[in-house]
């Protein structure tokens, strides 16, 4: 499985926003529609929460991509 990092610079990001951001749709719709059909793990259960809130530590895996959330550093 593939991974990759997102850098998180606010509390959090809702989960259909982060799914268009990382790349695996091209619209937050999309975004929801890929949560609606069942195809997204949040920590590795599953979830069905469109606008679920994503938050620093968490993973999400989705058509074989895993998303892992951290918080961004200042620099």
């Amino acid at each position: 499985m593939t991974s990759i990092h997102f850098d998180l610079d606010a509390d959090y990001i809702e989960l259909n926003q982060l799914l268009k951001l990382a790349g695996l749709c091209d619209s937050g719709g999309a975004g929801k529609a890929l949560v609606a059909e069942g195809l997204v793990t949040v920590d590795g259960q599953p979830e069905s929460r469109k606008t679920a809130k994503i938050r620093a530590g968490q993973q999400v895996v989705c058509n074989g991509l895993r998303i892992r959330v951290r918080a961004a550093t200042g620099g």
